[in-house]
């Protein structure tokens, strides 16, 4: 007998909690809800995309590193007086074997 009672209660508590008036009732709290849930699921999304910008960013910067080493090495190398030589030869330029001579203006007073 108690324990029929007992069903009998529970059923009559889910029969309070799920009828018409109390769903409407907690209908702007289900909308809170669902509410969060798409905020949620946008900050997930945002996030996976801005780590994917960030990534990309983060590649690109690294071969443009690369890239300046490179050419600053190159740029160096090309300065170098032997390798200045070698590029100026073809356009009839040499380079001085004595010292060069000073002019200096001498005034007769």
């Amino acid at each position: 007998m108690e324990q029929t009672f007992r069903e009998r209660e529970v059923r009559f508590r889910w029969k309070r909690i799920l009828n018409y008036q109390s769903i409407v009732r907690q209908m702007p709290f289900f909308l809170f809800l669902t509410l969060l849930a798409v905020v949620y699921i946008y900050n997930g999304h945002y996030a996976d995309k801005l780590n994917r910008g960030i990534n990309r960013t983060t590649k690109e910067l690294k071969e443009l590193q690369y890239e300046y080493k490179t050419v600053k090495g190159d740029v160096l190398y090309r300065s170098k007086q032997s390798e200045l030589v070698k590029l100026v030869e073809p356009l009839g330029l040499k380079e001085l074997k004595e010292t060069p001579v000073i002019l200096q203006k001498t005034t007769k007073n």
